[in-house]
């Protein structure tokens, strides 16, 4: 195989096996198909193991190296771990991001992972409106109930507002699923309050459930960094954390940190206008210290 072939560019080694596949013999297809179906591990291993696996001679792994165009079978092995890599590369830019690395040492991936989510909390600071919080806030306050909906990875700050809303006794419901949020919704009624979080502000789902509970004539809440998406125009206060919706997991860990800063600041909003429930509903009775080590 000429210089050529390994630059940019060039055809993918799998490919050149899977067209060469259907004009090969007993043993060279053999190893063909042990290529296609374990292509990294072949980029790791020898010739030796190669034709172990697939029950024929290293001549055989050579001459098949040698019908696809390469020097030999250390030239198709370069090939294959580039293929390979290249492929380990972009799954791992597009699920984790290209801000760490696969191999950075802990130390840098705790300081990138610090350092987005101060950066999400600093846009939060800039972007969170008071007065919006506030209103939020009396409306919870005052609620004859308040249903909060989140799913998969919004479901934590939401369950998290959920959870303290109701240890300080204010009359709350957390849901989550298609069937449960719409049940949700519908037992809402004036006076009341419908409040989701959500990172991308256009899952189906979430929105039903703002539009159903703004129907019965609840107050919708949405706490987003994508105050444009859908989930906008329908919620009837949009609190905007700042951070918008990011296309992998290191964008989106950020963003959620500006979730969580904004779903407690209505927390304690909401426990400034109900200190008679904290008395009321502290578990260890008034004027006694709380000991819990989960709070």
């Amino acid at each position: 195989m000429d210089s050529s072939m390994e630059r940019a560019g060039s055809p993918s080694p799998l490919q050149q096996v899977k067209r060469a596949l259907p004009e090969l013999n007993g043993a060279m297809q053999r190893v063909g198909e042990h290529v296609l179906a374990n292509p990294d591990e072949v980029a790791r291993g020898s010739i030796t193991k190669l034709a172990e696996a697939a029950q024929t001679s290293a001549a055989t792994v050579t001459r098949l190296s040698t019908h696809l165009g390469y020097a030999g079978y250390p030239a198709l092995r370069a090939a294959l771990a580039m293929e390979v890599g290249r492929g380990l590369e972009a799954g791992w830019a597009s699920d984790i991001g290209m801000a760490i690395g696969p191999a950075d040492p802990p130390e840098q991936v705790l300081n990138v992972l610090a350092s987005t989510q101060a950066n999400a909390l600093r846009n939060a600071l800039a972007a969170i409106d008071l007065t919006a919080a506030t209103r939020v806030a009396d409306a919870i306050a005052g609620a004859g109930r308040t249903h909060i909906y989140g799913e998969w990875g919004d479901a934590i700050p939401a369950r998290e507002l959920y959870i303290r809303l109701l240890r300080i006794g204010i009359p709350v419901g957390f849901f989550d699923g298609p069937q449960s949020s719409q049940i949700g919704a519908g037992l809402l009624g004036e006076g009341d309050v419908a409040l989701t979080v959500t990172r991308s502000g256009t899952d189906a789902t979430t929105l039903d459930f703002l539009r159903r509970a703004r129907e019965e004539g609840a107050l919708t809440v949405a706490i987003t960094g994508m105050p444009d998406a859908p989930i906008g125009r329908i919620a009837d206060v949009t609190l905007d954390t700042g951070t918008p919706n990011g296309a992998n997991w290191t964008e989106f860990f950020a963003g959620r940190a500006s979730d969580v800063l904004t779903a407690g600041l209505l927390f304690v909003l909401v426990a400034q206008r109900v200190p008679d429930h904290l008395t009321a509903h502290h578990p260890n009775g008034p004027g006694q210290p709380v000991v819990q080590p989960d709070t």
